[in-house]
């Protein structure tokens, strides 16, 4: 599935991955690949992103706030104020704060 994070600044993630987990408002969920479509509010917390592999990720001052796991280098983390995420299709955004 693609994921796309994006906040007013910056495109901070943008690339296939395994799964995420988000925080919603009744706690934090996982969407893995071919889950049905979905549009849901997200607050503060933290986005994890679990890729196959980190070779296509950039990690800079531009990206954010993306930091490697450190027990899993296979798993990236973004905190985040709150945000919206819309998935369909495999293809999922989160417009985040």
């Amino acid at each position: 599935m693609f994921l796309e994070i994006v906040t007013p600044e910056a495109i901070l993630f943008s690339s296939e991955v395994d799964l995420f987990s988000a925080p919603g408002n009744d706690g934090e969920f996982q969407i893995l690949n071919n889950h049905a479509p979905i549009v849901t509010i997200l607050k503060e917390g933290e986005v994890k992103i679990h890729v196959h592999s980190q070779e296509h990720i950039v990690l800079d001052d531009l990206h954010g706030d993306l930091q490697t796991q450190a027990d899993d280098d296979k798993v990236l983390t973004l905190k985040i104020k709150s945000g919206t995420l819309e998935l369909n299709d495999n293809k999922a955004i989160i417009l985040a704060d």
